[in-house]
């Protein structure tokens, strides 16, 4: 390769890696209007939704455990957790073998299908999305996914600590 082309492919790597992180920018902002909007249906707040979510995917969890995923203060996640129960979207649980005073956070799963026909259209949209590629792109994506997912991890992780 000579020097110019490799500059050339230096260059056009670099704007393709720009290209990449202007689409999950926009992807970002376009999953947070549509958390917006769906909360709105379901009447759960942004961050409430986010708790919600880890609880479902993740849980039964402490509060403790909540608190070091989402990084909210325990007393915002105090907060936040009332109105999920009073909404009847979790369930806090005490373990009467153990220390009386520990909760496990459980969430309610009869009440899923509220959130799955909400986001029914973007489910099918993905679906209709995913058709279009073979099972290695599906599998090249959903590494990168993963691997975006991870580094965003990293970075709240690092920012937590300032």
């Amino acid at each position: 390769m000579t020097p110019t082309a490799g500059r050339a492919a230096a260059q056009h790597r670099r704007q393709l890696t720009v290209a990449v992180k202007e689409a999950l920018r926009d992807l970002n902002i376009q999953l947070a209007l549509l958390n917006r909007r769906f909360g709105g249906r379901v009447e759960l707040r942004d961050v409430d939704w986010t708790c919600l979510d880890l609880i479902n995917r993740h849980g039964p969890l402490t509060p403790t455990a909540l608190t070091r995923r989402t990084g909210v203060h325990p007393a915002t996640l105090t907060g936040i957790l009332d109105r999920l129960q009073k909404a009847g979207w979790i369930a806090r649980e005490r373990d009467p073998e153990s220390d009386r005073r520990a909760v496990t956070l459980r969430a309610v799963r009869e009440r899923n299908s509220e959130l799955f026909q909400v986001l029914s259209g973007m489910n099918t949209r993905m679906d209709e999305l995913c058709e279009r590629y073979s099972e290695a792109e599906l599998e090249v994506i959903a590494d990168f996914l993963r691997r975006s997912g991870a580094a965003g991890h990293e970075s709240a992780e690092e920012l937590a600590e300032d």
